[in-house]
């Protein structure tokens, strides 16, 4: 699953769960070639619904779906998702707590040339504050898969954000998904990254370049951001001397916040994200290297809070 974007693995995997699960339901407000949920079209029409362009009525189809004992998986990009649809989200949904999995692609400023509009850089402070909500980012294709096989079976309300931006894999064939859990990628010392999506990615390009300049940074993926594994991140906060998070989301609400506010002990995060700003129309690259979250910045801002010249 070399460079492939977690919007088409998750197309794949939800193509193949709808076709063994009778109970399952996929929603689209009509950008199933976009969001990928066509292939779930093809295996399974008769599981397929077109909302429209009417995102807030696909989550209440959604919800009475699942106040039906069906399973509904809706999706459409992260900015119609989780900003056109929040008050049917926090109202029919995430209140009455029912089992709805809201599946976003297209997050974050690597949407790219589509724009500040397109470019959602704050759905996960949304989903966040809603209460019982669970809060996911898989990192490449084969976490996707996972994830999408653990949520047939789990009975919760659950956000899951992914990106059109294809990544190399980062995990191999026997990765296990555990909801809750941070994963570590690479053990190091002094300094731990800790990051989520695509930028898990970016920071082991980072990695390679810095282990070249004799810094090893620890690397450690998180793919649950509500509920955060609290006692992980205490733990990686008594162990390193320096700890950064890495987002392509705003600081303000998203993995930074999390990250603080899971702290028990006083320590200074160091984040890298977007720093309280909407984007703009350009390449991927472009937009990473302007807002400073690109593998480059990462190096940059290792070897200054370490003091390296």
């Amino acid at each position: 699953m070399s460079n492939m974007a977690t919007r088409e693995a998750y197309g794949l995997a939800l193509a193949r769960i709808v076709k063994e699960n009778d109970d399952v339901v996929v929603l689209d407000a009509d950008l199933s070639p976009a969001t990928k949920t066509c292939y779930a079209k093809e295996a399974r029409p008769d599981r397929f619904i077109n909302a429209g362009i009417a995102e807030s009525n696909m989550v209440g189809m959604a919800a009475g779906m699942a106040a039906s004992h069906m399973k509904p998986f809706a999706s459409s990009f992260a900015m119609f998702l989780a900003g056109r649809a929040f008050e049917q989200i926090r109202n029919s949904i995430a209140y009455p707590h029912l089992n709805v999995k809201l599946c976003a692609t297209h997050a974050g400023i690597t949407v790219g040339e589509d724009g500040a509009t397109h470019q959602c850089n704050e759905d996960l402070a949304l989903m966040r504050a809603l209460p019982g909500m669970t809060v996911l980012q898989p990192c490449d294709a084969v976490e996707t898969r996972e994830m999408l096989n653990y949520l047939v079976n789990y009975n919760h309300p659950c956000y899951v954000r992914m990106s059109r931006l294809g990544v190399d894999s980062i995990y191999d064939e026997n990765y296990k998904f555990e909801l809750g859990k941070i994963s570590t990628i690479i053990q190091g010392k002094s300094i731990a990254f800790i990051a989520s999506g695509i930028m898990v990615s970016e920071a082991l390009i980072a990695i390679e370049q810095l282990n070249q300049e004799g810094i090893y940074p620890s690397l450690y993926n998180v793919h649950t951001i509500k509920p955060i594994d609290q006692d992980k991140i205490n733990s990686i906060a008594k162990s390193y001397d320096y700890v950064m998070t890495l987002e392509e989301h705003n600081v303000i609400g998203g993995l930074f916040s999390a990250v603080v506010e899971a702290l028990k002990i006083p320590k200074i995060i160091y984040p890298i994200g977007i720093k309280d700003t909407f984007g703009e129309s350009g390449t991927p690259e472009a937009l990473m290297k302007k807002y400073e979250i690109h593998y480059t910045n990462i190096i940059d801002y290792t070897k200054e809070i370490m003091g390296h010249e």
